[in-house]
């Protein structure tokens, strides 16, 4: 960018050229002198460019390289340096001299392309390799016929594009036709938003609660590994939930074993917390125990007041319930220091009572009333 005399502020007057980084002979400005430089800094929409551009015109007020350091949060050796290039250079060698290396390698016809590969696989495009490395990634955008960048060029790209070193997830296909899964499922959503206190739906699945805890992501300091003492011998405990569609309100019960008595006791539950309904739609998985002959002989003999609807196989994201467990994992199981399971299953109760308390209609209507 050029600058033209006419334009500026500083006039046909010549900018002094000392010795580099002596900050002492960057002359003193008038306001507008330094607005006008502030001005150009903003405009060339880089913060480094904007910062010498703000360092320079700060020392032009008369104030000291540490003072506009501190002022800037910046080293004072950067202060220095801009206050020497403008001296030795002018307005000119303030800017990012990689402005007139062309146009920049990573355009958005790059992005683009690269969110386009992070949807497949390596293997997709011929490499033998499962996983993306920034190294393979510069490699295959290469071959596509772009230009080379380096593996730091590349990290920023994928920055850009919000990508993120993630843990993939596992999963098993439905063996249903998609027609077949769609209307089923179609039809359960259906049935969930006419939920009502008279004819309530809920979401039903069991956890497992293991002494031994999940070991999950965690802030810590570099260097600095965070341990967790577990027992060694793990006990497991069982809890079985039922999460109501129309208020999010979620009624449960635990044992020592995941079997159909646990959840002949979440419907005995489960009948009693609904009293006043006429007829309870439960959607469950299919797993062995919502449809064995004690839970069918059960229901019988409640007249057909519990009716299950069960899910397509393997469609856990489509159990709304799924989602309160990962947060009970998240927010009691995971890292955690219980040495005993009785004390390790009175957080999750207290957990489980604290999001009812904050689920309920009465609290809520409590609350806008306050």
């Amino acid at each position: 960018m050029e600058i033209s005399e006419a334009s500026s502020p500083f006039g046909n007057c010549q900018t002094p050229k000392p010795e580099r980084g002596l900050v002492e002979n960057v002359p003193r400005m008038n306001r507008v002198r330094r607005r006008y430089l502030i001005g150009l800094g903003r405009r060339s929409g880089e913060p480094q460019t904007a910062m010498r551009f703000l360092a320079v015109a700060r020392l032009g007020l008369g104030l000291s390289s540490v003072q506009v350091a501190n002022d800037l949060e910046v080293a004072r050796s950067t202060v220095v340096k801009a206050a020497g290039t403008f001296a030795s250079d002018g307005i000119e060698g303030l800017y990012d001299r990689r402005r007139f290396n062309g146009a920049p390698k990573v355009d958005g016809r790059f992005r683009q392309r690269l969110a386009e590969l992070l949807v497949g696989t390596p293997q997709d495009f011929g490499w033998p390799r499962p996983t993306w490395t920034r190294e393979l990634l510069c490699r295959e955008m290469l071959r596509q016929g772009f230009h080379a960048v380096a593996v730091c060029t590349m990290g920023r790209a994928l920055h850009d594009i919000g990508a993120r070193l993630g843990m993939v997830r596992p999963i098993v296909l439905c063996p249903w036709p998609r027609e077949r899964k769609e209307r089923v499922l179609r039809a359960l959503r259906d049935l969930a938003s006419s939920s009502t206190d008279r004819e309530p739906v809920l979401y039903v699945d069991e956890v497992d609660i293991n002494l031994n805890p999940r070991i999950g992501r965690d802030w810590m300091l570099r260097g600095h590994q965070r341990r967790i003492v577990t027992p060694g011998q793990n006990v497991k405990h069982y809890v079985a939930g039922a999460l109501a569609a129309h208020d999010d309100v979620m009624t449960w019960v635990d044992g020592r074993k995941k079997n159909s008595t646990l959840f002949v006791q979440l419907l005995f539950r489960v009948a009693a917390q609904y009293r006043k309904a006429r007829r309870i739609h439960l959607i469950v998985d299919n797993y062995v125990i919502h449809d064995s002959h004690l839970t069918r002989r059960v229901i019988a003999d409640m007249a057909d007041r519990i009716v299950l609807h069960f899910l397509p196989p393997y469609c856990p994201d489509h159990n709304r319930i799924e989602r309160r467990w990962q947060d009970l994992h998240a927010n009691v199981t995971r890292n955690h220091r219980c040495t005993s399971m009785p004390k390790l299953m009175d957080n999750v109760h207290a957990y489980l009572h604290v999001r009812n308390f904050k689920r309920a209609p009465s609290v809520r209507q409590l609350r806008s009333v306050i």
